[in-house]
């Protein structure tokens, strides 16, 4: 028993007797037994006591010591293998800097031109897809920027592929296809009666209407991309001059990115996976996973590799992962970009994180024996395609993200016997920060709290990616991401997204894990030996500024 709480237990003990004696009446004598007894029982409480004690002590030592320290090992041995990763795809990012292996230097590029013979035959039939559900806040810019592409107009089709249930979006959108079918724009609109299969069954049935059958190549944007005029003049002739190339990718740039500070951090994080890793990838292995948007498809590529399915909510990188197994080549254009929008409310970008998560991680699961058991690409490819592209890339760092820099980091306050080195948590980590930074360098001044929101996100991604590998209830869910176009350029937002009330705007797992860090931070500011609480009181104040809903719009 601690020596703090003798005296009490002794005035407790005096104080008891004496009440005893005053209102039941007795002799001293009996005062005296139950005064024994008193003790006794205090005697045998403070056995109990020493022997949970005793109990806890055991446990922890040979219990929770080994299994924390089991856990460390495992995402130190995790942050070398993501800071190597990051290094080696800078490092030839560098590579393609310092030697300027642009496209158009590795790849065949001649401009498109019509012949005098002719005339604009000689350019290939080209379609474009626009999915769309229920966007009507962005279809009509999108549908005007792709009717402005530069190309000519009978070697052009634009099919908008609709899958929305608003009657007023539908009416919308055939007013739009009205207005620049008058134009001549040889534009069309397709619908079904269901949803089976969301955005791949859409896009995979409106393949099959005879007028696709003469064209050679399919562009796919979605309802809030907008292309430049000269999309199609830069991207269609790496089709056309290397019949080993099966997609063009195009880079993102963002229209909102200036909204408010997620925004900012989202725009830092997507620069870094188009700048770093979509380059990287087409530079060494002319691989990397289909954007799902601003890109253009050989048909017959897609077809060979059996088109588009519905098995995971990432039917984009199930394309180019079946469609790289049959030996095709990827090229990526940073130059090329494409304006969108970012999500700007924390709700809309936690749904999409869900899915970007959670549907790599099920393909993942899906396809490693299909991956393994190829036999049409090296042994390399196959190796970067699992380990690189998936197991790093989709699964690896989301839970070194959140597990370790969330969780253990702030459990190790609780065992100091535990030596977490300063490498694994200071210089690592500020590596791979400034290899992320580079790729946005007027938002650098950002970077604290980028990755104080970047952790509270891995928690999200990292709940995706293990329903995604255990095939959980969620495996399948599909939220479209929630756009607001011109309602943000033109100060429309009141009108197009109602207020929330207090209790509607708290997310209950933020606030957990908040409460949780916060309580280390305490327990470290008062017995740990380090400056660790400064970093855990920050961390559970980002957690907190999320979870109580003031991020975002």
């Amino acid at each position: 028993m601690s020596l703090f709480l003798k005296p009490f237990l002794f005035l407790y003990d005096t104080t008891l007797s004496l009440l005893l004696l005053l209102f039941n009446g007795g002799s001293l004598e009996d005062a005296a037994a139950t005064q024994e007894r008193l003790e006794a029982d205090e005697n045998a409480a403070e056995s109990e006591w020493i022997q949970l004690q005793y109990l806890w002590t055991k446990t922890r030592s040979v219990v929770l010591l080994p299994v924390f320290k089991g856990l460390v090992v495992m995402c130190l041995v995790l942050s070398i293998i993501v800071f190597f990763e990051s290094f080696y795809m800078n490092f030839v990012i560098l590579f393609v800097k310092l030697f300027r292996r642009k496209p158009h230097k590795v790849y065949k590029w001649e401009a498109m031109q019509e012949d005098v013979e002719v005339g604009p035959d000689n350019y290939p039939m080209v379609l474009i897809q626009i999915p769309m559900y229920n966007e009507k806040e962005v279809f009509q810019l999108s549908i005007a920027a792709i009717c402005s592409l530069v190309w000519p107009s009978s070697r052009l089709v634009v099919q908008v592929v609709d899958d929305s249930t608003d009657p007023a979006v539908r009416d919308g959108v055939d007013i739009e296809i009205a207005k620049w079918q008058s134009q001549g724009i040889n534009i069309r609109c397709e619908r079904r009666d269901n949803r089976n299969g969301y955005k791949a069954g859409a896009m995979k049935e409106a393949l099959t209407h005879s007028y696709v059958k003469q064209c050679d190549f399919v562009a796919v944007f979605d309802a809030d991309f907008q292309p430049e005029p000269d999309y199609l003049i830069r991207a269609v002739p790496f089709l056309v001059h290397n019949p080993d190339v099966a997609l063009v990718q195009a880079r993102w740039i963002f229209v909102n990115a200036n909204k408010c500070l997620m925004t900012r951090m989202q725009e830092m994080s997507l620069n870094y996976h188009f700048k770093v890793e979509q380059e990287s990838g087409s530079t060494r292995h002319a691989f990397f996973g289909f954007n799902g948007t601003a890109g253009v498809w050989r048909i017959s590529a897609m077809e060979a590799a059996g088109g588009w399915k519905s098995r995971t909510t990432v039917e984009d990188m199930d394309l180019a992962v079946r469609v790289g197994l049959h030996g095709w080549k990827f090229v990526y254009l940073n130059d090329l970009t494409v304006r969108n929008e970012l999500p700007s409310k924390f709700k809309a970008y936690r749904f999409q994180q869900h899915r970007w998560s959670c549907g790599p991680a099920n393909l993942f699961r899906k396809m490693t024996m299909e991956i393994i058991r190829n036999k049409r690409v090296s042994i390399w490819k196959k190796f970067y395609v699992i380990y690189s592209f998936f197991f790093v890339r989709k699964v690896a760092v989301h839970f070194l993200t959140f597990f370790f820099y969330c969780i253990i980091v702030p459990t190790s306050v609780f065992f100091p016997e535990i030596y977490i080195p300063s490498w694994s948590t200071i210089y690592i980590p500020s590596l791979i920060t400034i290899f992320h930074t580079m790729a946005t360098p007027r938002s650098f001044y950002l970077v604290i709290f980028w990755i104080l929101f970047e952790n509270v996100m891995a928690m999200h991604r990292t709940k995706g990616t293990c329903i995604g590998l255990l095939e959980g209830g969620r495996v399948n869910e599909w939220v479209v991401t929630e756009k607001l176009g011109d309602a943000l350029k033109n100060k429309l937002l009141s009108r197009v997204v109602q207020r929330k009330s207090c209790y509607e705007r708290v997310n209950s797992k933020e606030v957990m894990v908040g409460v949780y860090i916060l309580g280390c931070a305490l327990y470290g500011l008062i017995y740990g030996h380090t400056w660790l609480h400064f970093y855990l009181f920050l961390q559970a104040t980002a957690f907190f500024v999320s979870g109580f809903g003031f991020v975002g719009t």
